[in-house]
This record gives C-alpha cells, sequence and structure tokens, in this order.
C-alpha cells in the first residue's frame, strides 16, 4: 500500500480526491492540506509515498513547493491548467491530471505510481551507505536493529556491533532502508521488523531495548508487523 498526501487550494478539489483515494486499496489518503507549510511539516514527520500536488496555489507553486523538499518523493500534479505538463515532467512527475479528471483517469495514474514503486522495492538494499565524520561507512541492513533520533543526529543500534553516530534525519535513512523491513514507529524510531522479539502494551522489545510506539504511527505499524 502507498501512503500519500494531498496538497490545494481548493477544499472541494480535496473531497474530490479524498473520494477517489477511498476507492482503491492500493493507496491510503493520510490527510489533505489547504496549507503549503503544514503540508512540509507533515512530511517532515512521517513517511509519504506519493503526493498528490496542485500547480497554482495562492501563496506558493506547486513546483516551488516539491522543489523544498529534503529528499525526491514521487508526484501525481493535479492542475485546471493543461500548459504545466512539460515542466511537470522535467521533474518526472508520475503523471499530470487536469480538472476534472476522472475516477478511471485517477486509477491510471495511480497504477503508474505502484510501477515505480515495485521497481523502487526490487533494487538491491543489502547495504546501504552513511556519512561518519569525514568517511562513508558501508552498513550491512540485516545488522540494524534499530535507529534513534538524538537532536541533530541519529544513532544507529547494530547487532553484536557499536552503535553509529551520524548526523542525518531519521526521515532521510528512512528513504535508504528496505521498505519490507523498516518502519517508522515513532518520531524518534525507526525499527527493523525482523529484530523484534516482542510487542507489548504500545511498546516494542528489541534486545534489553524498549521503544515506544506513538498513536501517528501505531496503525502503519500494526498492519506492517501482522505481515510479518
Amino acid at each position: 500500500m502507498m501512503f500519500a498526501i494531498a496538497l490545494d487550494d481548493e477544499p472541494p478539489a480535496l473531497r474530490i480526491m479524498e473520494k477517489f483515494c477511498a476507492a482503491n486499496e492500493a493507496i491510503k489518503l493520510l490527510k489533505s492540506f489547504t496549507n503549503p507549510d503544514e503540508a512540509l511539516g507533515f512530511i517532515d514527520n512521517n513517511s509519504v509515498d506519493l503526493i498528490f500536488l496542485d500547480i497554482q496555489m495562492p501563496t506558493i507553486s506547486g513546483f516551488e513547493f516539491y522543489s523544498k523538499l529534503e529528499m525526491s518523493i514521487p508526484v501525481i500534479f493535479t492542475t485546471a491548467y493543461s500548459e504545466y505538463a512539460v515542466d511537470a515532467f522535467n521533474v518526472e512527475a508520475i503523471d499530470y491530471l487536469v480538472k476534472p479528471f476522472s475516477q478511471q483517469r485517477f486509477e491510471q495514474a495511480i497504477t503508474k505510481a505502484k510501477m515505480k514503486q515495485s521497481k523502487k522495492e526490487v533494487v538491491d538494499q543489502s547495504f546501504i551507505f552513511v556519512k561518519i565524520d569525514y568517511s562513508i561507512q558501508r552498513v550491512n541492513c540485516n545488522h540494524i536493529l534499530f535507529v534513534e533520533a538524538l537532536d541533530d543526529y541519529i544513532k544507529i543500534h547494530l547487532q553484536d556491533r557499536k552503535s553509529l553516530i551520524v548526523r542525518q534525519t531519521l526521515k532521510s535513512l528512512l528513504e535508504k532502508l528496505p521498505t519490507n523491513n523498516f518502519i517508522r514507529v515513532h518520531r524518534s524510531y525507526i525499527v527493523a521488523l525482523n529484530k523484534i522479539d516482542k510487542v507489548e502494551s504500545k511498546n516494542i522489545f528489541i534486545n534489553d531495548a524498549e521503544i515506544p510506539i506513538s498513536n501517528t504511527y501505531e496503525l502503519d505499524f500494526n498492519q506492517a508487523f501482522k505481515l510479518k
């Protein structure tokens, strides 16, 4: 399943998007926004697989908003104007939906997004590279137990190895990790699903560590954990 948000300055357009997403089991619309700053804040603290993005908005254009993102998130532009199509594909948009678009046209766009997500997931993700001081270090993903946020740094807890302190955000690291095994469970924690010893009273236990599950991530975690 893909987790998406929608940003549009027109509430009626967002209601249509919510309706179309609700009818498609492959996508979950986490939240809709009319305020770009609120949308950016949400992206900074949540895992988002896809953005439905209007182009002409009062305070910022969709292209300007997209350029502010710290990472590359697939985007489907939704707009009443056809003349921006070339610009949209120059930023490698998944699709470009001209309002008013039908449910069928929406489904075509979602199919394209699913195909891109599938291609991303088959890439070999056995290892990731992290920058530590002035060096680049390779980390075996199977050695990672969980990752903890420490202000401007993160601490990567490893199995039978010394933990690593990296100047990076949880969100940017999560983009590198295999999507089938790593999930964010709290604003300060990412866990490896296959390293969990038990889950009890909204807490995850991995070795001697007790990791809280926040309300924001509880549903996504429960779904992913059941699949394991």
